[in-house]
């Protein structure tokens, strides 16, 4: 769950748990439909911390006929940590829909993480300035499709291999189409603190499934 390299949570495990916070409230409206992810955004006020008891609680900011939004707060031991906000649609194929129970309605797991997060998705940096998400069954959707929060990790992972030790300040997410095929190519640049990464769908094409933008905490 920590940076290659620091002693800090990951920006995108914050990422991920915002799209699933707002997801699941967003399918509380949306339903029996699937709603899909459009933007996705996190903004630290300081540095994550190693260790601490973190806790998100997410707000519904606007629930429309095909649009969602809400927000996030995080904390670690009751102190701010980040802000998240999140941008669902209504998926635009009327044959999906919905599982008949979501996670937030099931028992709660006690099981953790054995490896590190990006070995578990198998995100793999290839160069500076790249990584690459494949397909696993496990990192799908309600769709079919790569998850949203997995692709923010390999947009982390192609920025920090441009700057390590560092992690990141704040991680901007636009999602364009779903990844569908994978493996998903992360292409960052990094100047003066700000990062930009394009996030391609090898598999299908190179298709160009979303973009990120993402700042730097140094050290």
């Amino acid at each position: 769950m920590h940076v290659p390299g620091a002693s800090r949570l990951r920006t995108s495990v914050l990422a991920t748990w915002a799209d699933t916070l707002v997801g699941l409230l967003a399918a509380r409206v949306i339903a029996p439909r699937v709603p899909v992810t459009l933007e996705l955004d996190v903004h630290l006020y300081r540095p994550a911390p190693a260790t601490g008891d973190l806790l998100g609680i997410a707000r519904t900011v606007k629930a429309g006929r095909s649009t969602f939004v809400a927000d996030v707060g995080f904390t670690v031991d009751g102190e701010p940590l980040a802000i998240a906000n999140g941008l669902f649609m209504t998926a635009p194929d009327p044959r999906l829909r919905m599982p008949s129970a979501l996670s937030i309605d099931m028992p709660a797991s006690d099981e953790r993480l054995t490896v590190p997060l990006a070995e578990r998705a198998g995100c793999e940096r290839r160069e500076a300035g790249t990584a690459v998400l494949p397909r696993s069954e496990d990192g799908l959707n309600a769709s079919g499709t790569i998850n949203g929060g997995l692709i923010a990790l390999a947009a982390e992972e192609a920025v920090l291999s441009l700057a390590p030790g560092d992690t990141l300040r704040s991680l901007s997410l636009l999602y364009l189409q779903a990844a569908r095929v994978g493996p998903v190519v992360a292409t960052a640049s990094l100047r003066g603190g700000i990062a930009r990464a394009e996030l391609r769908d090898s598999g299908n094409g190179g298709r160009l499934t979303g973009v990120a933008t993402a700042s730097t905490f140094h050290g």
